[in-house]
């Protein structure tokens, strides 16, 4: 991941709506949830809520796939690996090992997806 594709993912969950939706896609696991349902979950107007999905997609976070007259969202793990892996690149001076006790619960989740 390079940098504006860091910024524009950061920016996608700088937004309280967009990042409570992406969490809810994140404990739906990979098979999703339908734009309605996270709409509903979200308590918001379906309109408001495919801008954000769209720009959580764009951003590289959610995948989208038709299901019948459907649309179900994802959470991208790929994605969010590759966001984390940006953001420790760097970490404790090239020892990631002394960052990751305290993303071991996360970590261990996106890596078994």
């Amino acid at each position: 991941m390079n940098t504006p594709e860091a910024i524009s993912a950061m920016t996608a969950l700088a937004q309280e709506t967009r990042l409570q939706v992406f969490r809810l896609l994140v404990r739906a696991g990979p098979s999703g949830l339908m734009a309605g349902e996270i709409a509903e979950a979200a308590e918001a107007l379906p309109s408001t809520m495919s801008h954000h999905l769209g720009l959580l997609e764009r951003a590289g976070l959610v995948t989208s796939r038709r299901s019948g007259r459907s649309i179900i969202y994802a959470a991208d793990y790929e994605g969010i690996r590759r966001l984390l892996s940006f953001l420790m690149e760097d970490c404790c001076q090239g020892r990631p090992e002394i960052c990751g006790s305290g993303l071991s619960p996360a970590a261990s989740c996106v890596e078994t997806i």
